[in-house]
């Protein structure tokens, strides 16, 4: 009795891992789906960075309900759960990925139900697993806040270096139209007026710049301070999990006292009952002996009618 209640405990303890360890589960309901298909699945989550796990729903239950995850209605049916792990590459698995490779291959097979999923142990719905599946790649969203961030720098730079550019270009205007001995004195203002005006547009490009640099700056200390935050709910959502690994580590020495217990009392069960068949057995033998008194008393009547 004892070892199919520690099989039990483990795989509850296995689901329990899975949930905590992974940023996000998606069930779904498998029924229809024939071994080449599976595998398939499987292949294509693998190469998300996620895994397709199979348990019994009521092992499911107890491991959802101790992390205080609401799912339990989803379990229901043959149910499946896609994990976020590893890529192939061993770089983290990312939720998008997985929540794309499930919709791809639902889009193909009718067979594989997407019933609802867990992100951060907030419950998801079947409609915002979808809108998850649509958003761009990681690799490429960094891509494009590398490029949001450079582009700013690279323009600055380049205003920098047509400054000393264009005020060549101005000096040489100046020259050429009447900065040379004996030209006209309005000439020679009108080219400093023109090289003035273009200086001051590229001063004001710069402040500009300057601008666009400085609300980048404020962004970022912005973006630092909520990775800050998230940080530290990281950090108590862990000491949380600690906590209730704990707890659990505690109910399953309980489960397991009460499961000796049991035994001690069916072992108990067992010996009254066997002491129970042995009085029978002994309670058999007397009226067996009983009916042989009364067989000879009878013998000894009769005996003696026939001698009377």
């Amino acid at each position: 009795m004892g070892e199919p209640r520690a099989e039990k405990l483990a795989v509850v303890e296995e689901v329990r891992e899975k949930f905590s360890a992974s940023d996000a589960a998606i069930l779904t309901e498998y029924r229809g789906l024939d071994v080449p298909a599976m595998a398939e699945l499987r292949k294509a989550l693998r190469e998300a960075g996620g895994e397709y796990k199979v348990y019994k729903n009521t092992l499911v239950r107890f491991a959802v309900d101790e992390l205080g995850l609401e799912v339990e209605d989803l379990l229901t049916g043959p149910t499946a759960i896609a994990f976020v792990g590893e890529q192939p590459d061993g770089s983290a698995g990312d939720p998008v990925a997985l929540a794309r490779a499930l919709k791809d291959f639902a889009k193909a097979n009718e067979s594989l139900v997407i019933k609802g999923g867990v992100l951060d142990e907030q419950r998801l719905t079947v409609e915002e697993i979808l809108v998850l599946a649509e958003i761009a790649p990681r690799e490429e969203l960094l891509a494009r806040l590398a490029g949001a961030m450079a582009a700013p720098m690279q323009q600055f730079a380049a205003l920098l270096n047509a400054l000393p550019q264009n005020l060549a270009y101005a000096l040489k205007a100046l020259i050429d139209e009447g900065g040379a001995p004996g030209a006209p004195a309005s000439v020679e203002a009108s080219a400093a007026d023109e090289a003035d005006a273009e200086v001051a547009d590229e001063a004001s490009a710069a402040d500009e710049a300057d601008a666009e640099v400085a609300d980048e700056a404020s962004a970022a200390d912005e973006a630092d301070a909520e990775v800050a935050d998230e940080a530290s709910a990281a950090d108590e959502a862990d000491a949380e999990v600690a906590d209730e690994a704990s707890a659990a580590d505690e109910a399953d020495a309980e489960v397991a006292d009460e499961a000796s217990a049991a035994d001690e009392a069916d072992a108990e069960v067992a010996d009254e009952a066997s002491a129970a068949d042995e009085a029978d057995a002994e309670v058999a033998d007397e009226a067996s002996a009983a009916d042989e008194a009364d067989a000879e008393v009878a013998d000894e009547a009769s005996a003696a009618d026939e001698a009377d």
